[in-house]
Formats: structure tokens, sequence, C-alpha cells
């Protein structure tokens, strides 16, 4: 795969993060396509969509700044740093995160994040 499409692609997960976008964020992914997160995996576009659904009800202000993305043939790592908000307490959660995903046929295929919410940036 170009990097031009997988750019596009993590460039479109990101915004889709930002806005609380679903729709945008599954439409990504294979049909059985993996997202993975530190002790939860999730299968298949409806289980992805579910999850954010959750994710978007309970956290607002979602800020992504990509530092630099690595791509060879159908895979690719992303380094970014994240920040939330939780709705409910107003606490903001910031992290560095890094992600390996695998494509296929144009599509994520598996997402994988490596998050770290301990190391101050």
């Amino acid at each position: 795969m170009k990097i031009e499409k997988i750019r596009s692609i993590i460039e479109q997960a990101s915004q889709a993060w930002m806005t609380g976008n679903v729709d945008a964020f599954a439409e990504l992914f294979a049909p059985d396509g993996k997202f993975i997160v530190p002790g939860h995996s999730y299968v298949g576009v409806a289980a992805i969509k579910q999850v954010m659904s959750e994710f978007a009800a309970t956290h607002s202000d979602v800020k992504i700044e990509i530092h630099q993305i690595i791509a060879d043939g159908d895979h690719a790592v992303v380094e970014w740093f994240w920040q939330d908000t939780e709705t409910q307490t107003g606490k903001q959660q910031k992290a560095e995160d890094a992600i390996v995903i695998d494509f296929q046929e144009g599509l994520i295929s598996r997402w994988r994040e490596y998050i770290d919410s301990q190391t101050p940036n």
C-alpha cells in the first residue's frame, strides 16, 4: 500500500476520534477488523462502533497530535499524543500512544495500541 494512502487513513482515524464520528472511524476497518487496546479486543465493525460510541458518550475535547508514521508495505506504526476530558468528572487524560496497524485491501485489518499515560511528555 502506498504511504500516501496509509497516511490518509491514519489522518481520517484521528479526525474521527477528535470529532466523535463513530461511523467514519469504523468504516476504515475491514468487516472482521480488530481494534485492540490494553486489556480489550474488539472484532468487527459493529463492535468497534459500539466501543467508540461508549467512549464518545463519556469523553469530550479529544485532541490528537501525530508525531510520526512509519510504513512498510501493508503495515504501519503511528506515534501520537492523545488528550481527552472525562465529561462526568472534567478530568483531563493525556497519553503517548504507539499504534501498530495492518491493512488488507485498503482497510484496517488490525489496530493495536500501546498506551503510555505514566511518562511525562
